[in-house]
């Protein structure tokens, strides 16, 4: 196996920079940068559609950049074909070999590969051989052992568990010794037990191999057991770069600490430096640097919530209550809020109680933005089309025909309807998140547009919708009217993703 020296294990031997794919006008992989250091075991985590497989197919080769580059080792492979890099792919789907044996599935790549031998021919070509068969059975007894299937060689691919076949499907990937190993959901097709299992054995499998794994799931819980490293993705974008740890404790925002375990996520205004108000009382929290009276995002964690029958900052009461076999977790509405809390103590629905939180229970994060911007043209004196549709809006500022403007709409000043045919333009919901006294929800229109909306309504994810929009709610601004933006702005932004990358 590939061993991992101490000079090289800190390096990175992947970067990725500012890569963009699109298919047919949508954006499935939008300017993501990230450097994976030798060695790691990083995941790719997000919902369906976030763009991490089509990430992690781009890395294999079998699918090109529309724009950025990929780096392997310094060296540019953005172009290279999947079969001259240095990296395997175990697939969701094992694509093993039915009508041969374990040791044949696992020995096929050894058979086809070429070795360099040193030695040049008369026209100053590199002269190649191939594995001969004693060198072969060495590799893949090898490898057997290490996926723990010694007995197994001989026995046929039929006749092997789920778990025994993703274990030769990593073997026949490691066994030509990659540098990197890219794994797209490998335990989808296992049962609850049997998944658990093989993330323990995944891990230890990583340790034991010591090369690189980057791993593509949506279950949350395969990332923070397994992982070095989580890339958590939504809408092709990177939300997050960190450790297990620091994005479960610290997230970087709403749709974060939304996708990363239970969540408590509301609006709340920072008072001041160390003192966060929300559900109408004043907190003591950990963070500072935020503006005052700035309006903020917050999360508490469930199991960070303190529950008392006499005495505490909220006063709530208990709605439902759950075993959860080391706890209790509670539904417990205090000032118009629903709070999820995990306790070892039970307390009945209807139960009255006040809720605590210590200040390092909470962690600040800031809203993204609040207001939805778009580029647009007038129509007509009193319409306009933004996102594919035809939306009336009120012309203050005389505008004409054909001008190009930004169009800003505030978050809460959007209506969503049940009947898509009801709105200026359809629309389906990609993203919901209860916020006290708000749902806020995220549609993407089907010209690959997003509208997030504030809402006192609840909606599911996948619902279709239509989208209204009052003409009074709309700023409307002529583009060349507006302030000249730096020139050298987006290029700082891009310096600023790059080292965030170099750094994590």
């Amino acid at each position: 196996m590939a061993t991992v020296t101490n000079g090289e294990k800190f390096d990175n031997i992947i970067e990725i920079k500012n890569v963009t794919k699109v298919f047919d006008g949508i954006t499935a992989v939008d300017n993501v940068s990230l450097a994976v250091r030798r060695g790691e075991f990083v995941t790719l985590l997000g919902p369906s559609g976030c763009g991490k497989t089509t990430l992690l197919r781009m890395i294999a080769g079998f699918e090109l950049p529309t724009s950025g580059s990929i780096f392997l080792e310094k060296q540019d492979v953005t172009t290279v074909p999947p079969h001259l890099r240095p990296i395997n792919t175990v697939f969701q789907k094992y694509a093993l070999f039915p009508h041969l044996n374990v040791f044949k599935n696992i020995a096929f790549g050894l058979k086809l590969k070429k070795i360099p031998t040193g030695e040049l021919d008369k026209n100053g070509k590199p002269i190649f051989r191939k594995f001969g068969k004693d060198e072969i059975a060495e590799k893949v007894e090898r490898v057997l052992k290490l996926v723990n299937l010694e007995a197994y060689g001989y026995r046929g691919i039929t006749g092997l568990s789920g778990g025994q076949q993703q274990r030769v499907a990593i073997a026949r990937a490691i066994v030509c010794e990659p540098k990197v190993l890219l794994l797209d959901e490998p335990l989808g097709a296992l049962d609850l037990k049997m998944r658990k299992e093989m993330q323990s054995e995944l891990a230890a499998m990583h340790k034991n191999i010591g090369i690189t794994f980057i791993y593509v799931t949506h279950d949350q819980e395969e990332a923070l057991t397994m992982s070095d490293k989580v890339v958590v993705m939504t809408d092709g974008a990177v939300q997050q770069y960190g450790t297990p740890k620091k994005i479960y404790d610290e997230p970087a925002n709403a749709f974060v600490a939304d996708f990363i375990g239970e969540s408590n996520i509301l609006s709340g205004v920072m008072k001041s430096d160390f003192c966060v108000e929300f559900c109408g009382t004043k907190f003591k929290c950990m963070d500072k640097g935020f503006g005052k009276d700035e309006n903020v995002d917050l999360v508490v964690r469930p199991e960070d919530i303190a529950v008392d029958t006499k005495k505490g900052a909220l006063k709530g009461e208990v709605v439902s209550a759950v075993f959860k076999g080391t706890y209790y977790e509670m539904e417990i509405l205090a000032n118009d809020y629903q709070f999820t809390v995990q306790n070892t103590s039970e307390y009945l629905p209807g139960t009255a109680v006040y809720l605590s939180v210590e200040p390092d229970g909470i962690h600040i994060m800031k809203k993204l933005k609040t207001v939805n911007e778009f580029d647009g043209k007038v129509l007509s004196e009193n319409t306009l089309e933004i996102c594919g549709g035809e939306f009336e809006f009120e012309n203050s500022l005389g505008l004409e025909r054909g001008d190009e403007v930004t169009v800003k709409i505030p978050f809460d000043k959007i209506d969503l309807t049940d009947d898509e045919n009801d709105g200026y333009v359809g629309a389906n919901v990609t993203q919901t998140l209860y916020k006290g006294s708000y749902y806020q929800v995220q549609v993407y229109t089907d010209d690959d547009h997003d509208f997030f909306i504030d809402t006192e309504d609840e909606w599911d994810i996948g619902d279709r919708v239509g989208i209204k929009i009052a003409p009074r709610d709309m700023t409307v601004i002529r583009k060349s009217d507006e302030p000249e933006k730096v020139g050298e702005a987006s290029d700082t932004q891009e310096d600023a993703n790059a080292t965030e990358a170099d750094n994590v």
